[in-house]
C-alpha cells in the first residue's frame, strides 16, 4: 500500500515538475528596466472540453445540465451565465497574481505601459468538483509580448500546454471559473521563473 501511494505521489511530482512554458521566438531583453506590463486575456477561436467545443456549445451544454428539463432552474442558469461572463474579465487579475512576486515588474490590466502580454486563450478545461475529489482546470494559451501602440510587433512568444492549476491558490474551486483562475494563475507563476531566470542572464 505504501509503495503504490509512494508511485502516486512521484508521478504527480514529475507531473507538476515537467509544467513549463516554451519559447517560440523573441527574447526576454526588452523587459530589462520596465517598471510595469498591461495584460490583456483574449478568448477568440478558445476552444474547451476533450471535444474541442466552441465556447457557445459549452454554454449550451451548461444551461442544458442546469435546467435538467426543469423550467424553474433558469434563475440559476442565469446566474451561472452571468457569473462566467464576469469571471472571464478576471482571468487578467488572476494571471497577473500568479507573477506578483516580482517585485521589480507590475503586471496588471489596463497599465499605460510601453509593451502589453497578450495572453491568448487556445483550449480550456474547466476541471471538475466532487466533494472530496477534484479534477483541476487545464489552460492551453500563447502568449505575446507586444508593443501596446504596436500590437503586429511581437518581442516575445511562448507557449504553454494544458497548465492545470494545482499548486495555485485561492477562489472558489466548486466552481467553473474559480478552478479555471488558478490555471491562469499557475500559467503566470511559470511566465514569473522563466522571466526571472532570463533577465539573470
Amino acid at each position: 500500500m505504501k509503495k503504490s501511494l509512494l508511485l502516486v505521489f512521484a508521478a504527480l511530482s514529475v507531473m507538476i515538475s515537467a509544467q513549463k512554458l516554451n519559447v517560440v521566438s523573441g527574447s526576454f531583453d526588452f523587459l530589462k528596466g520596465q517598471k510595469e506590463v498591461n495584460v490583456k486575456v483574449t478568448f477568440d477561436d478558445m476552444k474547451m472540453m476533450a471535444e474541442n467545443l466552441t465556447e457557445e456549445q459549452y454554454l449550451e451544454n451548461r444551461k442544458r445540465d442546469i435546467l435538467d428539463g426543469n423550467p424553474k432552474n433558469e434563475d440559476e442558469w442565469k446566474k451561472w451565465s452571468e457569473d462566467w461572463q464576469q469571471n472571464k474579465t478576471r482571468f487578467a487579475d488572476d494571471f497577473a497574481k500568479g507573477l506578483s512576486p516580482m517585485k521589480n515588474i507590475v503586471f496588471g490590466k489596463d497599465l499605460p505601459s510601453k509593451y502589453t502580454l497578450i495572453v491568448e486563450t487556445k483550449w480550456l478545461y474547466p476541471g471538475w468538483y466532487g466533494g472530496m475529489m477534484m479534477q483541476p482546470a487545464k489552460l492551453t494559451s500563447v502568449l505575446k509580448f507586444v508593443e501596446t501602440d504596436n500590437p503586429t510587433q511581437v518581442l516575445l512568444k511562448l507557449e504553454g500546454d494544458k497548465i492545470d492549476g494545482i499548486g495555485a491558490k485561492g477562489r472558489n474551486l466548486v466552481m467553473e471559473y474559480g478552478r479555471v483562475a488558478l490555471a491562469y494563475q499557475k500559467t503566470g507563476k511559470l511566465l514569473m521563473k522563466e522571466i526571472s531566470k532570463n533577465l539573470k542572464k
